[in-house]
């Protein structure tokens, strides 16, 4: 095994299981910190997430990432704006299996989430996405699509809702105590 490799999954296995589930918002954002390609000034993830390979995720400033999302970092990047939330439970992927492929061939691609989107609970954003500047995806949504700027999705499959405020101003900060 490479050593890359292996320093990756070691950090993966520390966080996942150890250090995200501390109730110290400190210990858990300096760790952060170091693991994460890039994790913004004034951003916060809560308690129980899990990242796989956190060198590929990129949080902007004051960002917000709820309790117990996933985000998949394995192969491709996932970069953030500024002033998003990700909701509880909340799944961002980036790899994927073509049900095509008599193989069992592996794809996907990048996901990109504009400034002040906002990702609901339990929502799932597939592999090559980009939810646009202001979108919000509705509880529970399945996005396979790209999100247009300033457009609602909601359902499985995601579908258009209606326009969201176009002048957002509104600075991300949740810090809830022992989360």
């Amino acid at each position: 095994m490479d050593l890359r490799l292996y320093t990756g999954s070691l950090l993966c296995f520390l966080y996942n299981d150890i250090v995200g589930k501390l109730p110290s918002r400190t210990i858990r954002n300096a760790f952060l910190r170091i693991y994460f390609g890039r994790f913004g000034a004034g951003s916060s993830v809560q308690m129980h997430c899990r990242f796989l390979n956190a060198r590929r995720i990129h949080l902007g400033e004051r960002n917000i990432v709820n309790f117990g999302c996933l985000l998949d970092g394995r192969t491709y990047e996932i970069r953030f704006g500024n002033d998003v939330s990700i909701g509880p439970e909340a799944s961002i992927l980036t790899l994927g299996h073509d049900p095509q492929s008599p193989d069992f061939a592996g794809t996907g691609g990048a996901v990109t989430i504009g400034d002040h989107a906002w990702i609901a609970y339990r929502a799932i954003i597939l592999p090559g996405v980009t939810i646009g500047k202001g979108a919000v995806v509705g509880a529970g949504a399945v996005v396979s699509r790209d999100v247009a700027p300033y457009t609602i999705v909601a359902g499985n499959p995601s579908k258009y809702v209606k326009d969201r405020e176009r002048h957002l101003t509104y600075r991300s900060s949740h810090a809830p105590w022992l989360r």
